[in-house]
């Protein structure tokens, strides 16, 4: 009997402590979470990339290197 008690006192304490480890990590905001982001395609290879990745070229275009957008300026 008192092996019992002793296990549910047990299972008692770490269902406690899972759930305060949950709150904390829904109250921190998960950081661990990626981000969506927009993706934008390089006219010159169609690469796909973030957009905060992308080069800013002639006419709005966005490329994926140095190389490309000043393939496109010339």
């Amino acid at each position: 009997m008192k092996y019992l008690i002793l296990l549910l006192v047990v299972l008692a304490v770490v269902w406690f402590w899972r759930g305060s480890r949950r709150a904390d990590s829904a109250a921190r905001g998960k950081p661990d979470t990626p981000q969506q982001q927009d993706m934008v395609q390089c006219p010159v290879c169609s690469v796909h990339l973030p957009r905060s990745d992308a080069l800013p070229g002639p006419g709005g275009q966005l490329y994926c290197c140095a190389e490309h957008r000043l393939s496109a300026e010339r």
